[in-house]
């Protein structure tokens, strides 16, 4: 077992326990009470180091958000494994302007829905996958497909790459999504587009949008099932192989989040919003009035199954360069380790 003096660690601009037990400081002085400094790669100015971000190719990291980059380094042969999944689901939808006639699902038969796409993009185009599922979602909903509507792919050659400071984003911490597709809207190019989460319900609610299909709580994790829901908690395996008590350690440490969440919901609606650079309103909108009762850590069949399915769609649709078996890819030791921690 080699001595280990710090690791990283990321997270995306989401609802996740790991974001929370960050801001509560729990992370670093977990780590810190065993001599081990941790470094933000989000935070970083070595763009090779934030780009570990999609890529997890840091030894010695751990990730918790969106699950098409971490599929994807996967799938690309990067040895990492999953430790823990968070199911908070959130508002998604296909919305379109009054103006376009458009009322609900069936209506998007023939018309123009705009996809996103970075064609120069070295990593995952998961804001593509994004939206093609939800379109996908949407239409399967009302017995159409990709074939019933026109796609309208809204080329960008800005890199998807986290970059803190940057003075395009005057003065906020990062660039907010749909923006594109608003200005594709707004131009009269295409009809509809798919937005998410909170972000996507501001947006929404700044155009008056017309809501043509939500989906986001639908009772079919199938339906649902997006780059957001389900959100793992992943290692790379030099990490996990090397240090299993460190791994549960953090396992344990995020684990609690949920205990804390419990009993401090408006705290935690506060930290989630700091976290996405919105309203609080938008969160509990977004995510619902339960919200900070979804929270935990856990690796249920259901889950494992619906990121199977997942695995399953960005294989069709070329997104990841080869299958692979999603069962092999978790690992239960830390999530039971401390689970029997907690108990005892």
């Amino acid at each position: 077992m080699s001595s280990l003096s710090s690791v990283w660690y990321t997270r995306c601009p989401a609802p996740t326990p790991l974001s929370i037990a960050h801001q509560l400081g729990w992370i670093d002085r977990r780590f810190q009470s065993s001599g081990i400094a941790v470094h933000s790669i989000r935070d970083s100015k070595d763009p090779v180091v934030r780009q570990s971000h999609f890529t997890h190719a840091l030894d010695y990291s751990f990730r918790q958000g969106g699950n098409i980059p971490p599929i994807w380094a996967r799938s690309g042969g990067r040895e990492t494994r999953v430790v823990g999944i968070t199911t908070t689901d959130e508002f998604q939808a296909i919305i379109a302007l009054p103006s376009s006639g458009i009322r609900n699902g069936a209506d998007l038969k023939g018309r123009r829905i705009g996809v996103p796409r970075r064609p120069d993009e070295k990593i995952v185009d998961f804001q593509r996958a994004t939206a093609l599922k939800g379109i996908v979602s949407a239409l399967s909903l009302e017995g159409l497909t990709h074939a019933d509507i026109d796609l309208v792919y809204l080329d960008s050659s800005e890199a998807t790459l986290i970059e803190r400071g940057n003075a395009a984003f005057l003065g906020l911490k990062r660039r907010y999504p749909y923006g594109d597709e608003l200005l594709a809207l707004a131009r009269g190019e295409i009809d509809a587009f798919f937005v998410k989460g909170a972000e996507g319900i501001v947006l929404a609610n700044q155009i008056s949008a017309t809501v043509v299909s939500e989906f986001g709580f639908h009772p079919d994790a199938r339906i649902r099932i997006n780059n957001g829901t389900p959100r793992p908690l992943t290692v790379d395996a030099r990490f996990l192989d090397e240090h299993l008590d460190l791994v549960t350690d953090l396992v344990e440490t995020i684990g609690e989040v949920a205990t804390w969440a419990e009993v401090n919901p408006a705290k935690a609606v506060g930290f989630i919003a700091n976290e996405i650079g919105v309203g609080e309103d938008a969160i509990w909108a977004a995510n619902g009035p339960d919200v900070y009762r979804h929270l935990a850590l856990s690796l249920e069949a259901d889950q494992i199954a619906a990121f199977d399915h997942f695995k399953n769609f960005l294989v069709e649709w070329d997104f990841i360069p080869a299958d692979f078996n999603v069962s092999a890819w978790i690992d239960h030791r830390p999530l039971e380790a401390a689970n029997r921690r907690l108990a005892a």
